[in-house]
């Protein structure tokens, strides 16, 4: 059974940096592409990143361009978040995910098969 497991949420001010985590349990973490999304209430989850089983290529949201960087270590099943400039627009429980087989889309929510109960992370003025 996989299981995700996110942490490094807070509460911080604007401007501010945060640092998240994913640990996925199972042996198979390095052979698949993984994502992060976030929901804020009332609204639609979307997608933030996403990363190639290798770390070759990587995809981010335009609106967290430039100030997001997702990365993984796959010797420690652990994929990271940094998050830096963080803005109020911001707020919102973070996920992270993994893509199932095959190559679908990878900044639809459907396409991943595997997902963390989440890590809140708050924002303000």
């Amino acid at each position: 059974q996989v299981q995700l497991v996110e942490s490094g949420g807070g509460l911080v001010q604007a401007g501010d940096s945060l640092r998240l985590s994913c640990v996925v349990s199972g042996r198979t973490f390095s052979s698949y592409f993984m994502g992060w999304f976030r929901q804020a209430p009332g609204k639609e989850r979307e997608f933030v990143a996403a990363i190639t089983w290798n770390a070759g290529s990587t995809y981010y949201a335009d609106s967290v361009k430039g100030r997001f960087t997702i990365s993984r270590d796959n010797a420690k099943n652990t994929m990271y978040l940094q998050m830096n400039s963080l803005k109020p627009e911001d707020t919102a429980g973070y996920y992270c995910a993994r893509r199932g087989d095959g190559n679908n889309y990878y900044a639809s929510h459907r396409s991943y098969d595997y997902w963390g109960r989440g890590t809140q992370v708050t924002v303000s003025s």
